[in-house]
């Protein structure tokens, strides 16, 4: 009986010319392993998904387990080049098998030698839509969702893959590591000022205000120098080396630091840093008890290394505190890694941290700063270029030492400093420093 013509992707083709084969025992062997493949190529993207779908949480339960299997899936993935060569040439490989099988089952059951578009559109549709469907979207959505169940089930399964295509995987692995390596890109070099100006062309909708101010400060921190953000000389808390215990631990206690520097005679010779925990054990001891032996050695560095290197310093030594010394010898200051910190994330203040700050906030045009502030602490406040006050600031990295060099003397309390669109009022000084500095912000009508 004639079958009813139909239409297929607009061809004018009658299914009454396709002729059925009987069905054999070949092409029923032949289903039986293209169902087997599927099933195996389902497996292997399932096992894709999932090994690289691992969060840092899944990791760090794997490390934690005592099981031989969780140690084997993360040796699988501290080698993930091999692991991905495993599993593509595993779905290629099956995916062929598939596509041939397909084509004997087709030829094998009809005869398209009447219509041969129909037989290559039907053949096309159906092993695409098996091969995606149940080979990848499917096992890929499950095992995204449940990534360290399937890796854990497909262990063994992938190890066998491994040992079964390990002769080709490791040809194609080592044929990309050369590959990488002739076309290795170069490294192109950007100055800081060329970051400056693509931080600056990058509006504000594109970075939230504070990842920009991140941003800003990793742009700078290379060019920025211990002198800018140390603690001077003045403000720097340090012990007698001849100090009793008793007084000690009374200063200890009154100052609230964690490390404080140990001095003979003047604080130009620090002989090296006490850590309040190492006098832990010593709380009880007598009043003549020897804390000087637990001292540790102080690290000094110059007033103009680079924090960048400083921080790297830091971290090699596995310290915390630096001492500053000037082209002399002296003590300029100290410096910490929180201040290097700063530098990037802004100010860090915890529950032991002093809450008067070195400035205040009058309103948007107003700020009153002690004399002492940072020169970078007053650009970040302010939110100003420093780069103007460059050339006007000698030596000076204090708001006073800027003022100084501005009017080459000691101003008076009432005197008002102009510069650029920055009012300066000395609010507070005395013969031999400036105390408190209001700062006015003139805007023009543009602004």
């Amino acid at each position: 009986m004639d079958l009813p013509g139909v239409f297929i992707t607009n061809l004018h083709i009658p299914l009454s010319e396709v002729i059925i084969k009987p069905f054999t025992f070949g092409i029923g062997a032949a289903i039986v392993f293209m169902l087997i493949f599927l099933c195996i190529v389902a497996l292997v993207s399932a096992a894709e998904s999932a090994f690289f779908a691992l969060t840092p949480t899944d990791l760090e339960t794997l490390k934690e387990s005592s099981s031989k299997t969780d140690d084997r899936i993360l040796l699988l993935i501290n080698k993930p080049k091999r692991l991905l060569a495993t599993l593509l040439i595993s779905i290629n490989f099956i995916n062929i098998a598939i596509v041939i099988l397909s084509t004997y089952v087709m030829e094998g059951l009809f005869d398209f030698s009447q219509s041969p578009t129909l037989g290559f559109v039907i053949q096309v549709v159906v092993v695409t839509f098996l091969i995606l469907m149940v080979g990848e979207v499917i096992p890929k959505i499950y095992s995204t969702q449940n990534p360290l169940r399937v890796a854990r089930v497909l262990l063994f399964f992938i190890v066998l893959l491994q040992q079964i295509f390990y002769p080709i995987s490791s040809v194609l692995v080592y044929s990309t590591s050369m590959i990488n390596k002739l076309v290795k890109p170069k490294a192109h070099n950007i100055s800081v000022d060329e970051l400056s100006q693509a931080l600056e062309l990058t509006s504000d909708e594109d970075i939230p205000e504070e990842d920009h101010k991140i941003l800003q400060g990793i742009v700078k921190f290379g060019n920025t120098d211990v002198k800018q953000i140390m603690k001077s000389r003045t403000d720097v808390t340090a012990i007698e080396f001849g100090t009793n215990y008793k007084k000690l631990l009374a200063e200890i206690t009154n100052y609230g630091f964690s490390r404080v520097p140990i001095y003979k005679e003047t604080i130009d010779q620090i002989t090296g840093v006490l850590y309040t925990k190492d006098l832990l054990p010593y709380l009880n001891e007598a009043d003549t008890f020897n804390w000087q032996g637990i001292i540790r050695p102080p690290f000094f560095v110059p007033e103009n290394k680079k924090i960048d290197d400083l921080l790297r310093e830091f971290q090699f030594k596995k310290i915390h505190l630096a001492v500053v010394v000037d082209e002399y010898g002296g003590t300029s200051g100290i410096v910490t890694l929180e201040d290097v910190i700063e530098e990037i994330v802004g100010e860090i203040n915890d529950e032991f941290d002093d809450d008067d700050l070195t400035y205040s906030k009058l309103d948007d045009d107003n700020y009153v700063f002690e004399g002492k502030a940072h020169l970078n602490d007053v650009y970040r406040v302010l939110e100003i270029d420093g780069d103007v006050f460059e050339e006007a600031k000698g030596e000076a990295d204090s708001l006073a030492g800027l003022l100084l060099e501005l009017e080459g003397r000691i101003p008076k309390k009432g005197d008002l400093i102009k510069f650029e669109n920055l009012l300066f009022t000395i609010e507070s000084a005395d013969n031999r420093k400036i105390k408190r500095v209001k700062i006015t912000i003139e805007r023009s009508n543009e602004d």
